[in-house]
């Protein structure tokens, strides 16, 4: 099977950190370059864990946001109750890392990703699999060797249109078949409205967000009988409403270890932005032309292969007046403010993402600043490109 060649292959990438021959300062990066501040990332880890445990729930934070077997562990540290991962490849990654409680997010329906599934089912301590089919069902039952366990999560969706079962019969046939297959236990219930994690007011987001879950957990409890073990869902954008839903046991958070443009250009539960947890990722570029110069624009090195463009453009991390605009695959052109200096060339400039899961996946490394403001080692981003 194909996926079985791209699983030996990613047996041989690295995840572990690697230290720099000396230390660097952001201005000698080798830009564009993607880099993570680590004490910012600390300070949203114990935000969320404080968070969740005060709401006596659980985080399960997705590993799409940062694909890093080294962040996955920090997360795990931080009292995380797994991990989880959209797609089997990712779910190799951590786990090949040493991450062994993955909840996969996305179903199967490919022969070949079963049988990856049944070696990483041997390798973690815990490995969960969504399930909305009963085309899905029948390939797990076909494929999946005997010597194998695999928890089963029924994936229910009520109105996003993406992923999740919606047939009042497929539903109990999946929990019944979990149930009563020696190889399957039933582990739990998911629910995720990512169309509404970035609804700007939060009174809106929040009286959408409830009623979506009333209608999920009907769904739910009409197909189990009685709920499982696991009821998880939810994001970083409805991370302080959905806490209080007393089914849901833990929270599927991602973009709040890092916080996006798009992020924080939404509402928080006490503020016109969200500004609860910290920017901890930046993409530094350098000045590098400035036909524009007379406008008080300079290009940099930082283009469509640098930041993901779906959700707009990055702007300056400092704060600073300005505006980005994209220039193509390498480049990106940032006009300055009314009466700001327009950057020299070589000066390095650093932006928040538009974006961060799809602009991380544009990049091998995150070059890791530490309090003091050098750069002493980079960590792998071992899922990048792991979209299988």
């Amino acid at each position: 099977m194909s996926e079985t060649f791209l699983f030996e292959r990613l047996k041989t990438v690295s995840w572990q950190a690697r230290e720099l021959p000396k230390p660097i300062a952001i201005d000698e990066l080798p830009t564009p370059a993607l880099i993570l501040d680590q004490a910012a990332m600390e300070r949203n880890l114990e935000a969320m864990s404080r968070h969740v445990s005060a709401h006596h729930k659980g985080a399960r934070p997705h590993a799409k946001t940062h694909k890093c077997v080294l962040i996955a562990q920090a997360q795990l540290r931080h009292g995380a109750v797994g991990i989880c991962a959209a797609k089997v490849g990712e779910a190799a990654a951590l786990i090949l890392g040493g991450v062994d409680r993955v909840l996969i997010t996305s179903p199967v329906t490919s022969p070949g990703k079963v049988q990856v599934l049944a070696e990483l089912a041997k390798r973690a301590s815990e490995l969960l699999l969504v399930v909305d089919s009963s085309a899905g069902l029948e390939l797990l039952c076909t494929y999946l060797p005997g010597d194998v366990r695999l928890g089963l999560v029924l994936d229910v969706d009520v109105e996003m249109g993406r992923t999740g079962a919606r047939d009042a019969d497929v539903a109990k046939r999946i929990v019944e078949t979990a149930r009563r297959d020696p190889r399957f236990w039933f582990a739990g219930v998911q629910h995720y409205a990512g169309h509404l994690q970035h609804i700007a007011g939060f009174d809106e987001r929040k009286k959408r967000s409830l009623e979506s879950w009333e209608k999920a957990l009907h769904f739910a409890r009409a197909a189990c009988d009685a709920l499982p073990p696991i009821v998880s869902g939810g994001g970083s954008g409805t991370y302080a409403i959905d806490v209080d839903v007393t089914a849901i046991t833990d929270l599927q958070v991602g973009s709040y270890l890092f916080m996006d443009r798009e992020y924080r250009d939404i509402e928080s539960a006490h503020a016109k932005v969200f500004n609860e947890f910290e920017v901890s990722l930046t993409v530094a570029c350098t000045a590098i032309s400035a036909p524009l110069a007379s406008l008080g624009a300079v290009s940099v090195n930082g283009g469509f292969k640098a930041f993901a463009s779906d959700s707009g453009v990055p702007v300056p991390y400092d704060g600073a007046p300005g505006k980005f605009r994209f220039a193509g695959d390498e480049h990106g052109v940032f006009r300055v403010g009314e009466g700001a200096a327009c950057p020299a060339l070589g000066s390095v400039l650093r932006f928040v993402v538009p974006h961060c899961d799809p602009t991380v996946n544009l990049h091998d490394w995150y070059w890791v600043l530490e309090p003091d403001g050098l750069i002493r080692s980079v960590w792998p981003i071992t899922a990048r490109g792991m979209t299988w």
